[in-house]
C-alpha cells in the first residue's frame, strides 16, 4: 500500500479565542483529509501573550528558524488583554511576515448565502472578489522615527518605502491570480488601488509599475481607483471588483471594510504568502478574549482559513469541498456573531465536517 500523502502543518493558536476556533479548524481539515486520501503532521508553537507574560519572548529567531522547515502555518489569533497593544503585533505578526518574507497578504471577500449584508439588495454574486495586498513594505517597514519626544516641538515621521522589486512580484502575482480566476469563469479584472494624486513619488511608482506589467498580460482587463474612490464603489457597486492589488497600509484599511459587506469579521479569513517560502493562514478577527472557554464564538473564518490553506497546498478539490460545507452551514446558523450563532462553536465546526 503507497504511504499516505502527509501535510506538515505548524500551528501556533495564540490567544483568547485563537486555540477554539483552531481546534474546529483542524476537525474540519481532518474531515476532509479523510475523504479524499490525506492526513496532517500538526507541530503547536505557543507563542502568544501568555508566553510573553512568564518569559517577555515573543516569536524568536530560533523559532523562525523552525517555522522555515513548514511550508505552511495555521494561526488562530495574537491579542491579551494583559499585554500592551503593539508587543505582540510587532513581536509576532509582523516579524514573522518581514522575516519570512510572506510579501501577499491574500484577502477572498466573498458573500455566502444565508449572511446578512449590511448592503442594501446585495446578493453572493455580487460580492466575490479578492485584495491582494502588497505585505512587507509601505509604512508598516519601520523606517522613521521621533526627536524632541514629549515636547511641544516633537517630531514623529514614519516614512512609506518601496522600492520596484516589491512592486513587481506583487503586481506579478496579482495578474497572474486574475489570469487564474479568468480560467474560472471571473471577469478576468485587476485594479490597481493607491492615492496618486497626492502621493506622486510612491503612488507614480505603482501606477507606472502596473501599466508596464500589464503590457505582458493583454488578457487581462486593467483598471485604476484612487483609495477613497475605492472605499466608495466597494460600498455602491462591489460587483465591479475582481482582484484589487494595492500597497500595505491601503490594503490593511479596504480588507476591513470588505469584510463588513461580506458579512463581518466571523467569516473572513486571509493568507499571508511567500509562493517561495513558508505560509501563514489566519481569521481576519481578534482574539476576542471575552469569550474565551465559553465555547459561543465563530469559528467559520478560522475554518475559511484552514480552506484556503488546503488550496494553497494544491488540494483544490478539499478546498472546494470545504467552501462548499461551509455555504451550507452559514445557512443554518442564525448570526454570524459569537453567542447569536444559535449553535456553539464546536457545532458548528461539527456541522461543517459533516457536510463535507
Amino acid at each position: 500500500m503507497a504511504d499516505v500523502k502527509t501535510y506538515k502543518i505548524a500551528v501556533m493558536p495564540g490567544d483568547g479565542t485563537g486555540p477554539e476556533v483552531v481546534n474546529e479548524g483542524k476537525k474540519v481539515l481532518v474531515a476532509v483529509g479523510k475523504k479524499y486520501g490525506f492526513k496532517y503532521e500538526f507541530t503547536e508553537f505557543d507563542f502568544g501573550g501568555e508566553r510573553y507574560l512568564k518569559t517577555g519572548e515573543t516569536l524568536t529567531e530560533a523559532a523562525i528558524e523552525e517555522l522555515r522547515k513548514f511550508k505552511v502555518i495555521y494561526l488562530g489569533a495574537i491579542g491579551h488583554p494583559g499585554v500592551a497593544p503593539g508587543i505582540l503585533e510587532l513581536g509576532i505578526l509582523l516579524k514573522a511576515r518581514f522575516a519570512l518574507d510572506q510579501y501577499i497578504n491574500l484577502r477572498p471577500v466573498k458573500l455566502y448565502p444565508g449572511v446578512e449584508c449590511p448592503l442594501k439588495d446585495k446578493k453572493p454574486e455580487d460580492i466575490d472578489f479578492v485584495v491582494v495586498r502588497e505585505n512587507t513594505g509601505c509604512v508598516y517597514a519601520g523606517h522613521g522615527g521621533v526627536t524632541r519626544k514629549g515636547s511641544p516641538y516633537e517630531v514623529a515621521t514614519q516614512v512609506m518605502v518601496y522600492d520596484r522589486q516589491m512592486v513587481d512580484r506583487c503586481l506579478e502575482y496579482a495578474f497572474k491570480l486574475t489570469q487564474e480566476r479568468k480560467k474560472a469563469g471571473k471577469p478576468g479584472k485587476l485594479t490597481l488601488v493607491h492615492k496618486t494624486n497626492v502621493l506622486t513619488f510612491v503612488g507614480d511608482l505603482w501606477f507606472r509599475a502596473f501599466m508596464e506589467m500589464a503590457k505582458r498580460y493583454p488578457d487581462i482587463q486593467t483598471d485604476y481607483n484612487h483609495v477613497d474612490a475605492s472605499c466608495m464603489w466597494m460600498v455602491k457597486n462591489p460587483e465591479w471588483n475582481d482582484v484589487i492589488v494595492t500597497s500595505n497600509m491601503f490594503g490593511d484599511i479596504i480588507t476591513d471594510l470588505a469584510a463588513m459587506i461580506q458579512g463581518g469579521m466571523g467569516i473572513a479569513a486571509g493568507g499571508n504568502i511567500n509562493p517561495n517560502g513558508t505560509s501563514m493562514f489566519e481569521p481576519i478577527g481578534g482574539s476576542a478574549p471575552k469569550y474565551t472557554g465559553l465555547n459561543v464564538i465563530n469559528p467559520l473564518a478560522a475554518i475559511e482559513a484552514g480552506r484556503m490553506m488546503l488550496d494553497y497546498l494544491g488540494e483544490k478539490v478539499a478546498a472546494a469541498a470545504i467552501q462548499k460545507a461551509v455555504a451550507y452551514t452559514c445557512t443554518k446558523i442564525k448570526s454570524l456573531s459569537a453567542g447569536k450563532m444559535g449553535y456553539s462553536t464546536s457545532q458548528v465546526g461539527d456541522m461543517v465536517a459533516e457536510n463535507i
